[in-house]
Parts: structure tokens; C-alpha cells; sequence
């Protein structure tokens, strides 16, 4: 697909999962996976931090291999070179990962997305070409420790009015606060462990997704 085909598919993301495997009650990514296919997202974001470049890769081409059958976007979290080598749809880049301009540069026709914690690395990403910013974390999260600020959901309500492209926000985001970030405008909700972690999958992916509908 062009950049423009994948931008477009973007536009229709409402729940967007991203793997964590330690996180998910014991399931592999693959089996993460195929509950998110069969609940319907649009997107899924293939993050492991602790596998192998080796290893990672190789779940890269299985996750390729499922998400295109289903025609779900697959984005890579930090590695340009994986994301390209298996015919991903983007990468995911944190603020301390590859340059959004450089891998623009090796990868023009990627979905960029790029973290940002306040307004002025949304603005920045957005300036230097990133196809979406992810904004976050909204709330306290599992998948990031060490950290003691969080920026709340009146956070979206700061940020999302200066920007021209797509965000998502992220961060310890679940059915019992979910409300709140969509209240304040966020339409692309990124989760991890109400995902991962939910008894069926499926169930959990379609339920969110229409709660996010519901408030369009």
C-alpha cells in the first residue's frame, strides 16, 4: 500500500492494541493476535522490548503474515529496519528511537507515529512529518515503570486543538476510565492490558471499540 492508502486506513482506527507478552495471562502475541483480528480493530502495534532482534523479527513476519489476510494495518514499535524488511505498515518511534525525519527519509511511504508527553513533542513530531502522535500516559500504566507523572485526560483537551494530524493517547486506559479520555475528544485509544489481559480477547476488543463508537 502507498502511504496515502495506509493514512487512510488510519483514519478508521477507533481501538488500537499494542502486544505486551508478559502481560498477557500467560498467551502469546500470536494468540493476542488472533482475539484481535476476530474482535474487528483495524490496527495493532507489535511491541516487545525483551525478545531478540532475531526473535522479533521473525514474530514480525508471522504478525504481517496474519494482520494482511485480515487487511489490518501492522505498526512496528521502534525498528524502522524490521518494520521495512517485512512489509509493515509503520513504525511507532519514542522520543528516544530513530529520528521521525530520518526514517522518513529510508521509509517514505511508512505510517510515522511518534510519542509525546506534553505539547511541545506533539508539535515537534507533527513538524517534522509524522503521519499521528500517540499522547501519553493519560493514566497510571503497567507497561511503563518508573514513571511519577501523568498527564491526565484534560491533557488531550491542551494538546489535541493544536494539532493537524491524527493522535492516539495511551496509557493505563480501561473500560472503568475509558469514558474520560473520550470525553476530552480522543477518538484512537491505544491499550495494553485491557487487552491482553481480558478472559476473551474478542469480546474485550469488540466491546471498547463500541464504546469509542458510541461517542462519535
Amino acid at each position: 500500500m502507498t502511504r496515502n492508502e495506509r493514512k487512510a486506513l488510519l483514519d478508521q482506527v477507533d481501538i488500537y492494541p499494542v502486544t505486551c507478552e508478559r502481560l498477557s495471562n500467560g498467551r502469546s502475541d500470536v494468540e493476542v493476535l488472533q482475539g484481535v483480528i476476530a474482535g474487528g480493530a483495524k490496527i495493532i502495534q507489535l511491541r516487545e522490548k525483551g525478545f531478540s532482534e532475531r526473535d522479533f523479527y521473525r514474530l514480525a513476519e508471522k504478525f504481517r503474515e496474519l494482520t494482511a489476510s485480515a487487511g489490518m494495518l501492522l505498526i512496528i514499535n521502534d525498528r524502522v529496519d524490521v518494520a521495512l524488511a517485512v512489509g509493515a505498515d509503520g513504525v511507532h518511534l519514542g522520543q528516544d528511537d530513530f529520528p521521525v525525519p530520518a526514517a522518513r527519509k529510508i521509509g517514505p511511504e511508512l505510517l510515522i507515529g511518534a510519542s509525546s508527553h506534553d505539547l511541545e513533542e506533539a508539535l515537534r513530531a507533527q513538524e517534522e512529518g509524522a503521519d499521528y502522535v500517540n499522547i501519553g500516559p493519560i493514566f497510571p500504566t503497567e507497561t511503563k515503570s518508573g514513571i511519577e507523572h501523568f498527564l491526565g485526560p484534560e491533557a488531550i483537551s491542551r494538546i489535541a486543538p493544536r494539532l493537524k494530524i491524527p493522535f492516539s493517547v495511551m496509557g493505563g486506559i480501561k473500560r472503568s476510565n475509558i469514558a474520560e479520555v473520550l470525553s476530552a475528544g480522543a477518538r484512537k485509544i491505544a491499550v495494553v492490558t485491557a487487552i491482553t489481559q481480558a478472559p476473551d480477547i474478542a469480546e474485550a476488543v469488540r466491546s471498547l471499540r463500541a464504546e469509542i463508537r458510541g461517542h462519535s
